[in-house]
This record gives C-alpha cells, sequence and structure tokens, in this order.
C-alpha cells in the first residue's frame, strides 16, 4: 500500500470555504463578539497610531525646554497637559514616551520569538535536548524577569536597545516552554507521524508542519509579552538602566515627577496613565485572541 497526498482533493467539497479561509473568518466573528477584546483593539489602534505618528502630533520637541514656564497646569495656552520642573511640554514626551515603549515592546517580542521558538521546537522534538533546555529555563524562570533584566542591563549598559535585548531575554524561557508543550503535542499527530513514515527530515517537520500548527499560540504568548515588556522597560527607565535621558520615556517622566508629586502631580499622572492604556490594550485584546483561536472556547 502506498501513501498518496490526493485524498483531501478528493472530498467532494469544492465549493466549501477553505479550511485558512474558514478558521480566519472564525476569529474574527469571535473577536467582533467580544466587547473586551474590541476595546482592547480600539486602544491598541489609538496606542499605535499616537507612536507613529508622534513626531506629526507633538507640538514641541521632546527636549525642549521652557525654563520661563515651569509646571504649567493642564490646559494652559501652548501646553495642554502643563509642563514639568524644566518647563517641557508633558503631552510631547508623552506622546514619544508611548513611541518608545512600543519600540522597546517590538524588539522584546521579536527577541524572545527568535531565540525561544526554535529553542522551543527542538527540545520538545528531541529527547537529548529536551533535558537540558527545560533546566535552563527552569532555573530562569526561578527568578523574576525584571532581576534578569537589570541584570542584563547592568553588564551591557543602558539604552533602548539594550533595554530590549535584555527584556527579550528575559522572556525566552516563557516562550519555549509553550513552544515546547505544543510540539510535544503535535509531533504525536496523524499528519507528523505520516511524515515520519515518509522518511520527512526532521527539519522540514518542524518548519512545515510543527510550526505553522503552533503559531496560535505563538501570537498569544506574542501579546502577552508585549505588555509585559513595556512595563519592563519603564521600570528600567525609572532605575535608570533604560533609555537614557534625554530622550522620552515614560519611567523617566515617572522618576523625574515622584519628588513634585505632592505638588504638582499631572506629570506623574499623564505618563502612568499612558502605560496603564498601552498594557491595558494588549491583556484585553490578548485575551479575546487567546479565545478566539482556541476551538475549545469558540463554539
Amino acid at each position: 500500500m502506498t501513501i498518496t497526498d490526493t485524498p483531501v482533493a478528493d472530498t467532494g467539497s469544492a465549493a466549501a470555504t477553505p479550511p485558512p479561509a474558514r478558521a480566519r473568518g472564525r476569529v474574527l466573528r469571535h473577536l467582533r463578539a467580544n466587547p473586551l477584546g474590541m476595546l482592547g483593539a480600539a486602544l491598541l489602534l489609538i496606542v499605535i497610531v499616537i507612536g507613529v505618528l508622534a513626531p506629526l502630533l507633538a507640538p514641541y520637541a521632546p527636549a525642549e525646554v521652557h525654563f520661563a514656564t515651569p509646571f504649567q497646569k493642564p490646559g494652559t495656552v501652548g501646553f495642554a497637559l502643563g509642563t514639568d520642573d524644566l518647563g517641557r511640554d508633558i503631552l510631547s514626551r508623552v506622546l514619544y514616551g508611548t513611541r518608545a515603549s512600543l519600540e522597546v515592546g517590538v524588539l522584546a517580542v521579536l527577541c524572545a520569538v527568535l531565540i525561544g521558538v526554535p529553542l522551543g521546537l527542538l527540545a520538545g522534538y528531541w529527547r537529548a535536548l529536551d533535558m537540558l533546555l527545560s533546566r535552563i529555563g527552569d532555573v530562569l524562570l526561578a527568578f523574576p524577569f525584571v532581576i534578569i533584566a537589570v541584570g542584563l542591563t547592568a553588564i551591557y549598559g543602558a539604552g533602548l536597545g539594550e533595554a530590549a535585548i535584555a527584556l527579550g531575554i528575559a522572556q525566552v524561557p516563557v516562550m519555549m516552554r509553550v513552544v515546547r508543550a505544543e510540539t510535544l503535542r503535535l509531533k504525536e499527530t496523524d499528519f507528523v507521524l505520516a511524515a515520519r513514515t515518509m522518511n520527512v527530515s526532521w527539519w522540514r517537520i518542524l518548519g512545515e508542519h510543527i510550526l505553522p500548527n503552533s503559531l496560535a499560540p505563538i501570537i498569544v504568548q506574542a501579546t502577552v509579552i508585549m505588555p509585559t515588556a513595556v512595563l519592563g522597560e519603564a521600570i528600567l527607565s525609572f532605575l535608570g538602566l533604560g533609555i537614557k535621558p534625554p530622550a522620552p520615556s515614560l519611567g523617566i517622566m515617572l522618576s523625574d515627577a515622584q519628588q513634585y508629586l505632592l505638588r504638582t502631580p499631572w506629570p506623574g499622572i499623564f505618563p502612568g496613565v499612558a502605560l496603564l492604556l498601552i498594557c491595558l490594550g494588549f491583556n484585553l485584546f490578548g485575551d479575546a485572541l487567546r479565545d478566539a483561536l482556541d476551538p475549545k472556547t469558540s463554539r
């Protein structure tokens, strides 16, 4: 008996919608039916637009000082959200700080995906590597991600790129465990076993069969890493280990405003609200996306 790859084409359902299109339609319907997910998507859209168009939306350069007008209240002519202790426009700094937070988050997600996904695939497919990689991951998971990020930035220095790489590396063990679990499940499925019987190479099995079917949990985990990295960047910048002044950062704004909170709270309130909205948007959208991509919850 020979194994052929034609039965799917002969099912007699040519008029049916292709499986990928059906899956996309199901996900979109589930997202539209989730009000919190739509709220998260709206918040993310606003945040992304603000980050991309920050140079056009900001009325001043983020480091431009106005020594004659420090601590201006919100609503003052020329300063919609007021000014800080150096007379810098808070609105401009919040816009640019949001842009920096998104840049760090995206770079951290890319770092976690590029390192964690291959390690998770190898750990799940090869028993010999599983013990070694899993134990290393367990050791790293024993420490809070902020501790790992602080240690890495202390070694390699402060800066936007350094903070993003440190936060991404700190999230590698989590991404690796997610991909490893999916690989362990998928490698026992019929289509992977059939590929093995046809002597398909292991790297083709991982790249053409297991990885495409693991994209859903990878995407969901990326939406979890993104707000974690944004908060991590704010913490590192607050401690002086993240983005270097005078570059704008929401964490730096919070650090500068802490000594004036009782006198003039708005320099600390607005960057805090920006952080809240960024993380809330990603968390709401991530939860809705997880439910939409899980067939068990989308009946």
